[in-house]
């Protein structure tokens, strides 16, 4: 057995490590595997999930890229939740700190079922008017409205299941993410052919049938993870008593992530705008542009683990007082998610028409996905240390940072930069695809230049 399967394996079976000593390069290893595993699941569920409503045709997969346009909002929420929480999760671990551990985590979920009530009432009240503002035909609004309305009222369910798993992170413990998620999403991906089409006792639901599978299998999810805190399976162990308000760690949480909130809520905002200019060029368009980006998850959601890696292992030596580990430790990330990045933009370049020929029949739909597949996946060498210098900043707590670089990269120059393209310059829907891999490979080099400069270093949690 070779010294590389030992140490996958070990990652496999959640090895003790403390991630403030000893090998870097095992450290890294133990903390992404588990992550890229459990990413690789979500990712595999978004194919999936993709395949099955497509059957349903263009108008069913124009809903599902409507919908998630928005949705990404409120995952960016999630997410940026997620990162305060892995901060002062990940800084008190690195500080020994298993008392300060508990209560960060039980007020990360606190916060997390606040602000998740408040997001799902008002997103499935207005189910029609989301998609009716977001261009959607009067067709998609009559057959799409009630999956919008079921993915908006499972808000909470999404914030708890990115929440939680923010802390098994921070914590060291990425197995039990990834047991989490894989469960939620195997239940998910069964459950989307049975109430999608009406197989066996199940009722025919439509496209409707795969927003109540996602929040049965989520919802699972959750109470698997509550499970596993109550019974301290890992580093973290939760009673009643981390749920009373700790005002001085709530405001810690609240401050770290908000930059975080921010900071997604102005990428995945970006993300609106152009699949608003895309859907200018019809729900063909937008079906081809929905089923893109659901393989370009695929590969991304995978280098969102090594990234994830990356803001555990920042977090944790910071605690430990080693800054020096903690930059080494990025840069090692970041290679090797450029290397995976660049394989898989090969791929994609060379064999786009094959691959998402499993998701689409529609030659139009076709075409259009492939253009956006090849042209976004160009940036791809940059993507690898963008994200993953990115997670290192908020890692350390300093989420502010990258959200200016966010507002500068996507809003001054890539949704300016798209209309010029498809509308003035007349590229079509080509020059939405363009404008995202200029900006995310501008963001990469800014991203590098900043943390360089380490003031992150300096950021207290």
């Amino acid at each position: 057995m070779t010294r590389a399967l030992r140490l996958i394996l070990d990652a496999l079976r959640g090895a003790e490590q403390d991630y403030t000593t000893g090998s870097i390069r095992r450290a890294v290893v133990l903390l992404s595997v588990p992550m890229v595993i459990e990413l690789l699941g979500e990712s595999l569920f978004a194919l999936v999930d993709v395949y099955f409503v497509s059957r349903l045709g263009t108008d069913a997969v124009a809903t599902v890229g409507l919908t998630e346009s928005v949705l990404t909002i409120i995952y960016s929420t999630a997410w940026g939740l997620g990162m305060g929480v892995t901060a002062v999760v990940a800084r008190r671990t690195g500080e020994q700190d298993a008392t300060g551990a508990n209560i960060g985590a039980g007020q990360g979920i606190l916060i997390a079922v606040a602000v998740g009530l408040l997001i799902a009432l008002p997103g499935a009240l207005f189910a029609e008017e989301i998609l009716s503002v977001m261009g959607a035909s009067e067709n998609v609004v009559s057959t799409g409205s009630a999956y919008t309305r079921w993915m908006f009222a499972g808000n909470v369910v999404i914030m708890l299941l990115f929440s939680i798993n923010a802390v098994f992170r921070g914590a060291g413990d990425p197995l039990l993410a990834l047991v989490v998620l894989w469960v939620a999403n195997m239940i998910n991906m069964v459950l989307d052919p049975l109430l999608i089409f009406g197989w066996g006792p199940f009722p025919a639901m439509g496209i409707e049938g795969a927003a109540v599978a996602t929040n049965i299998g989520r919802g699972i999810g959750v109470a698997l993870q509550f499970w596993l805190l109550a019974r301290g399976v890992g580093r973290v162990r939760l009673g009643w008593h981390h749920f009373r308000p700790v005002w001085s760690v709530l405001v810690t949480i609240v401050r770290v992530s908000a930059g975080g909130i921010l900071q997604f809520l102005i990428a995945s905002a970006s993300w609106v705008f152009l699949v608003r200019i895309v859907s200018s060029f019809g729900s063909v368009a937008v079906a081809g542009y929905t089923v893109a980006v659901r393989v370009m998850i695929f590969s991304l959601l995978p280098s969102w683990g090594v990234a994830n890696a990356a803001a555990t292992l920042v977090g944790q030596n910071l605690g430990a007082k080693d800054p020096r580990r903690a930059e080494r430790a990025t840069w090692l990330c970041g290679h090797y998610n450029m290397f995976y990045m660049v394989a898989v933009a090969v791929l994609f370049w060379l064999a786009a028409p094959w691959i998402l020929g499993f998701f689409t029949t529609d030659a139009a739909v076709l075409q259009y996905a492939v253009d956006a597949l090849r042209i976004i996946c160009l940036g791809y060498f940059f993507y690898g240390y963008g994200m993953v210098l990115a997670q290192a900043f908020n890692g350390a707590g300093d989420s502010w940072t990258p959200t200016w670089m966010n507002l500068f990269c996507f809003w001054l120059v890539e949704i300016p930069l798209a209309w010029l393209l498809a509308k003035s310059l007349g590229w079509g829907p080509d020059g939405v695809f363009a404008s995202v891999a200029m900006a995310e490979s501008l963001l990469a080099v800014v991203s590098a230049y900043f943390f360089r400069r380490g003031k992150w270093k300096l950021v207290q949690v």
